[in-house]
């Protein structure tokens, strides 16, 4: 039966059809990807997945593993913990916005706001918190957001996703909304994010290694060379978004911070590793 179900599971990435996985339970849906991408890959062990591609290829991980010693966003880090710890013009702090002062908290967002049916993402939470301070929201993809999320995940590095999606109908269907957004097909080249990161994971597509869906969020907020610089994980998806040749949405929209509910709870049980470093 459940060889069946993870063939299922493929053809929904094949055919973009979330139909393929209708009815299952987030947890029966996390227990099948991981069935799936062990049945794909059943050389590389579960807790590799975070590592995306580099589990996958050992070369591009051996010039991975050599940058670090000195990672890129060393600077930045350290950047986003002065930002942190420095007050508001109210004397307050980030800490005061977040349970444990802020500090090892990555690994449970997003979460299901049940009192505002909404999903909260990290960066998201971080605006607020500087709203409800008086200040001013920053920009969502890069800069300032990310070295600030960056050092709070750093704070939780080795700690893991455990992503509730509650039983109420409006945590459910937001859960169900981004694994519908995570299967459908959209831009010219018709593609969805399944179509690369389910289908064919470990294939090349022009420069780049394609990775797994499982463990991507670990990553985030990442140093891509392509960006010489650090970027929020919804800055990637606006980029999946133009690959495709489809209209990005805005950053911390609602179909994305769905899609980031979705995806975080598929890596429950992997670790924080961010922020990295990807091509």
């Amino acid at each position: 039966m459940l060889k069946a179900k993870v063939i299922l599971v493929a053809l929904g990435a094949a055919l973009a059809v979330p139909a393929a996985m209708a009815g299952s339970t987030p947890e029966e849906d996390r227990k099948e990807a991981v069935e799936y991408f062990k049945q794909m890959f059943p050389d590389v062990p579960y807790e590799e997945y975070v590592n995306g591609q580099y589990a996958l290829d050992e070369d591009r991980r051996s010039q991975w593993e050599s940058l670090q010693d000195f990672p890129p966003y060393e600077f930045a880090v350290a950047e986003g913990k002065e930002m942190f710890e420095t007050p508001f013009a109210n004397g307050k702090t980030y800490a005061s916005c977040f349970e444990n002062d802020g500090i090892g908290v990555r690994q449970n967002y997003p979460y299901f706001d049940e009192k505002n049916n909404e999903v909260i993402t990290l960066e998201l939470a971080i605006n607020r918190c500087r709203e409800a301070n008086g200040e001013q929201p920053l920009k969502y993809k890069k800069g300032n957001i990310a070295s600030i999320s960056a050092y709070m995940a750093s704070t939780s590095q080795g700690k893991k996703f455990n992503i509730k999606v509650q039983d109420s109908a409006e945590a459910q269907a937001a859960y169900q909304a981004g694994k519908e957004f995570y299967y459908s097909r959209r831009g010219q080249l018709n593609f969805s994010c399944a179509s690369c990161h389910v289908q064919n994971p470990g294939n090349w597509i022009r420069a780049d290694l394609l990775s797994p869906a499982l463990g991507q969020p670990s990553n985030f907020p990442v140093h891509r060379s392509k960006w010489g610089e650090l970027g929020t994980l919804h800055r990637r998806f606006a980029g999946c978004n133009r690959n495709v040749r489809a209209e990005p949405l805005p950053a911390q929209s609602t179909e994305y911070r769905n899609l980031e509910f979705f995806l975080t709870y598929m890596s429950n049980g992997l670790p924080v590793v961010g922020p990295s470093t990807r091509p």
